[in-house]
This record gives C-alpha cells, sequence and structure tokens, in this order.
C-alpha cells in the first residue's frame, strides 16, 4: 500500500478521521461503556496510552450538536445499529482535557485552568440565544467566558454549564473529563499542591456528587487518587485500572492491532522488534503495545527500513519519576528505602513482589516504598508479570503482584537514568583520595575506592565491558581532568585515557570483565598486556613527563586495579 500516515500526537478523533490519518479502531470501547454504565466511570492508564484520542472520539460520538455519522462508517461501533439510534450524536455533551493546566506556580496553573473553561464556554455560546436559559447563569457564563471568575465561581462552572444546557436541551449531560490528574501531579512537583487539590476537588465534587444534570461521566487519569483526597463523598463512581478487566483492550494496541497495521504498511518483518521493544504490558488479562512507540516506529521505518527502535518515551515529559525513584531510595536519610538489589534484579530481566496501592495522593507517592513501586506500576514503567509467565508464583496471597520491566524500551530508559544519576551523584563526592591512589600508583587504595563506589551504585546486572567501561570513565569526569574514552591510541582503540596536563602526567585505564572473581588477575594481566602490545602509550610520550598504565578487571560488583607504568623523564 502507499505510505500510511501516522496520527502522531493528534488527539482529534475527526482530524483522523477525515484527514486520513492510519486509525487502530477503538470504537468498541463505547459499547462497552454503555453496556454497564455508572453515574461516574473513572478509567486510570499510564500516558500515552491513547486516553485523550478516545475521550475526543466518544465526545465525537455522544454530541448532540453534531452529525457524525460519516466519521464512524466501517468502524465497530456503526454496526451496532440500535445502540447508535438511541446514542450517536443524542445527547448534550462536555469534554474537557485538563492536560494542558500544567505550571511552576499556581497562579499561572489557576490561569490556565480558567482558560480552559474559558475556551470550553465558546463551544457553547448558542446558549445565550435560548429563552429558556437562566438569567443569573448567563452572566455567570459571561465571567467564566472573560475570565472573570473567582474561585468559588470557577469550582462551579461545569455545574452551571451542565444546568444550562439541560435547560436548552432538556437532557442530562454527558461529561467527559480527560487527564483530570495532570493538575495535580504538575503542582506536586512544584509546591502547591494544596491549593490545586483544593480547586480540582470542589471542581469534579459539584460536577460530580448528586448532580441531576447528570447523565453520566467518563473521567480519565493515569491515577486513581484516592477518595478522601479528592471524590470526597461521591460514592457513585466505579474505576477502572490496569489491574482490572475491562476497556483493556481499547486503550493500546494488541497483538492484533499491530499485526494488522503492520501487514497494512507492509513490514511484518518488523514484528519481533516492535514486540520486543514496545510490547510487554499486562492490563488485566491482556497482553499490549504502547500505542505511542508503535505508531512513532512503524513511521520511522517507512522513512528508513534498517532504523534500529529507540525510546520515544525519552522525548516526552514526565520521565522524572524514574529519576526521584533512585535519588529517593539512594538517600542516605531513608534507610529504610534499600531498593537498589531491587532495581538491579528487574534490570536483569527478573521480577520482584511487592504490595501495590492503586488508591493514591500525589503528596504521599514518596512517603513509603510501596508507594514508590505503586507509581512506577500505574504509571508504566513496571508491569505485572502474567500468568503464563510464571504460574507457580502469580499469585501470593499476601496481597503482593510480581512486578517486571515491560520492554527493552523501559528497560533501555532504566539504564540510561541509572547512568546519568551515578554521572552526578559522582560529580559531587570527594574523589581526591582515589585521584591521589591513582597518580601514585597505589593499586590497592585505589581497589578499595572503586570497589565501595561499585557496591554503592546501582548496576545493570548485564555485567559487560561497556556498563564497567561507562562506570570507569564517570569516576573521572568532572574531576577536573581531560577525560577521553574509546579514542584512536597506538595500534587499536583504548578504553579511557585522563590527562592532567597541569602536570604533565596521564592514565591509561583498560578495564575488562572477568568469567568469574578468580580470573581478576589474569584479566588485568591480560588489560596491561594489550595496552603495551598495541603501544597505546606512545603517542602520549610525547609532552606528558608520566604515563600510567592501568588494567582494571570487574566480576559483578568486585574489583581489582593493576598498575603497568610507562615513565619518562
Amino acid at each position: 500500500m502507499d505510505r500510511a500516515v501516522m496520527p502522531l500526537g493528534i488527539d482529534s478523533f475527526e482530524k483522523v478521521r477525515s484527514g486520513g490519518y492510519y486509525y487502530v479502531d477503538k470504537t468498541g470501547v463505547i459499547a462497552e461503556l454503555l453496556r454497564k454504565t455508572f453515574e461516574v466511570n473513572l478509567i486510570t492508564r499510564p500516558r500515552r496510552f491513547g486516553k485523550t484520542l478516545a475521550m475526543d472520539m466518544m465526545a465525537n460520538f455522544f454530541d448532540i450538536r453534531k452529525d457524525t455519522g460519516g466519521l464512524f462508517t466501517g468502524l465497530d461501533i456503526a454496526d451496532r445499529t440500535a445502540l447508535c439510534a438511541e446514542w450517536q450524536n443524542r445527547w448534550p455533551v462536555i469534554f474537557l482535557t485538563f492536560k494542558d493546566v500544567d505550571d511552576t506556580g499556581f497562579e499561572n496553573a489557576w490561569k490556565k485552568l480558567m482558560v480552559c473553561i474559558a475556551d470550553l464556554c465558546r463551544q457553547h455560546t448558542y446558549l445565550l440565544e435560548s429563552g429558556k436559559v437562566d438569567r443569573e447563569d448567563i452572566v455567570l457564563f459571561g465571567k467564566y467566558q472573560s475570565m472573570s471568575a473567582d474561585a468559588v465561581e470557577i469550582q462551579n462552572a461545569l455545574y452551571v454549564l451542565m444546568r444550562m444546557m439541560h435547560a436548552y436541551y432538556g437532557k442530562q449531560v454527558i461529561v467527559l473529563l480527560d487527564e483530570y490528574d495532570v493538575p495535580l501531579a504538575k503542582a506536586n512537583e512544584n509546591g502547591f499542591y494544596d491549593e490545586m487539590l483544593n480547586l480540582i476537588r470542589g471542581l469534579l465534587n459539584k460536577t460530580l456528587k448528586t448532580n441531576p444534570f447528570l447523565k453520566f461521566a467518563v473521567v480519565t487519569g493515569c491515577l486513581r487518587i484516592a477518595k478522601e483526597s479528592i471524590f470526597t463523598g461521591t460514592n457513585n463512581f466505579v474505576s477502572d485500572t490496569i489491574s482490572g478487566e475491562r476497556f483493556n483492550e481499547y486503550f493500546g494496541f494488541t497483538e492484533k492491532d499491530v499485526r494488522k497495521l503492520l501487514r497494512d504498511t507492509g513490514f511484518e518483518d518488523h514484528a519481533d522488534e516492535i514486540k520486543c521493544w514496545y510490547d510487554g504490558y499486562h492490563f488485566g488479562n491482556i497482553d499490549i503495545y504502547c500505542p505511542w512507540d508503535v505508531l512513532n516506529h512503524v513511521n520511522a521505518i517507512q522513512d528508513n527500513p534498517e532504523i534500529s527502535p529507540k525510546s520515544y518515551w525519552e522525548d516526552t515529559s514526565h520521565n522524572g519519576i524514574l529519576r526521584t525513584f533512585i535519588e529517593i531510595a539512594n538517600d542516605g536519610r531513608r534507610p529504610e528505602l534499600d531498593v537498589n538489589d531491587k532495581f538491579e534484579t528487574l534490570l536483569a530481566g527478573g521480577y520482584v513482589e511487592e504490595p501495590i496501592e492503586e488508591n493514591l495522593s500525589y503528596d504521599t507517592l514518596h512517603s513509603s516504598e510501596s508507594n514508590l513501586w505503586s507509581l512506577l506500576y500505574l504509571t508504566g514503567y513496571l508491569t505485572r508479570v502474567s500468568p503464563a509467565e510464571l504460574p507457580e508464583r502469580t499469585n501470593s496471597g499476601d496481597g503482593k503482584i510480581l512486578l517486571k520491566i515491560p520492554n527493552e524500551e523501559i528497560r533501555n530508559l532504566f539504564r540510561k537514568t541509572v547512568k546519568k544519576w551515578f554521572e552526578e551523584s559522582v560529580a559531587v563526592i570527594d574523589r581526591s583520595e582515589l585521584f591521589k591512589a591513582m597518580w601514585q600508583g597505589d593499586e590497592q587504595k585505589a581497589t578499595e575506592i572503586i570497589s565501595d563506589l561499585l557496591f554503592n551504585t546501582i548496576s545493570y546486572h548485564d555485567y559487560k565491558e561497556d556498563f564497567y567501561h561507562a562506570f570507569v570513565a564517570g569516576i573521572f569526569t568532572g574531576g577536573g581532568y581531560i577525560v577521553k574514552s574509546n579514542r584512536e591510541q597506538g595500534y587499536g582503540r583504548t578504553d579511557i585515557v585522563v590527562r592532567d596536563r597541569s602536570h604533565k602526567r596521564v592514565l591509561i585505564i583498560e578495564a575488562k570483565h572477568a568469567a568469574d572473581d578468580k580470573h581478576l588477575e589474569a584479566e588485568c594481566r591480560n588489560a596491561v598486556a594489550q595496552i603495551d602490545s598495541r603501544r597505546y602509550a606512545d603517542e602520549l610520550k610525547k609532552g606528558y613527563r608520566t604515563v600510567l598504565c592501568y588494567g582494571i578487571a570487574f566480576f559483578d560488583k568486585q574489583c581489582l586495579v593493576r598498575r603497568f607504568d610507562e615513565r619518562h623523564e
């Protein structure tokens, strides 16, 4: 087929369908929603799993102001004629997304919320022309539209708009609230959580609690915030999380979806790499791919079929969750959070068993280790081990579940985050004793210090030489020296060169990975023999008085340093 146009970053269902973009049919979510509808339906999924597009699709389907039959032609929901006759374009709809209500300060975040509500009002100015609408509501409507309402009035905005729509149409209103917790997540990061919580709680409670104008509501977000924090007194809602059984095939791509996409684009030979990198999420009993990643990678291979997979999450915001977890876990003031070994197990492809709390509040996310694991699980950095993978261990009976890194993309993100954290952490550590030992040729002291540093970091547990190479380079980076790695020297490519120009001295370091602790000495000898035989030091003899050559061998978290000198006067 001709090149398929991927709807990257497009959350408008109308634009996707009318603009010729490739669309993976998720309209079945409407039928599932109506099959068993509660007054308030809270659906939580990680970011980049298609929540906003799904909500916009629902808005187009229900909205009484529109005629969207053409947009749904050929899709699953169009075959359900009786359902469409009763629901399609038959109901007043409010669709509001909170995804842009984020800022570093409360005043600006408040203004962004007011902009969202003002934009919503502009979509419904027809209400002002009706004699059915209460005059006092029209006055409030004007305040919302002109962004002159106060905090109390803003908390009543959706309720007032629903009352006006009910008066106009004589029908209850369907409310779709997208990414409701984004303002709270941003507020928590920037120190104004309580103010934003009071604002959002007031807005949602007035809209969702015992509201006679509400037909039903669908609310989406990343976390199911504890009822006592935000849904106080709201007893009319049911939540569907990634641990539940409903809606799972509609947020994210199933195996069937991905296979069809690859057939349609002619790239079925990329199925294995896409599965390795972007599959692995287990929502309920369904295996799910991250749709953002799949669409980005298929778009990339249409340009270059030889391109390698990459982390597309890395190009998005909110990856600070991982960094925060690592920093807290390695905070000496929180000794109870000793999770380095667990991180290493995960990076090795293993699993950890942890209790998961799905009723969280952003202000207590970092208060316990179980909350931190819950956050990583609910935001898509970890997933549940499926029964098929480990049937004998999936039901512990004590409320814990088995967690793993879902795929290579997220594992790669873990590694990069750990590497960056280590480099920045080492930069503020006093390494003067290590530098002194290395320049003085004190092998024993250098071995002790490097071993201690290695013990206190999170390793990748694949224990390849590139990990140890990066580890050693990171120790010297930022120490006042010129550090070069994998540079052409002599007849080969040496690992690390550390230059101290002010004292005209240089270190040449070759890192080796030993098969076991008994071979550390032998690998050190191999390293210095390689430096010697490939004449790495020859070029550096010019201008430098002292050239110190080191072989450093590693096994797991054990280290041995050996010196081979090239001294020139």
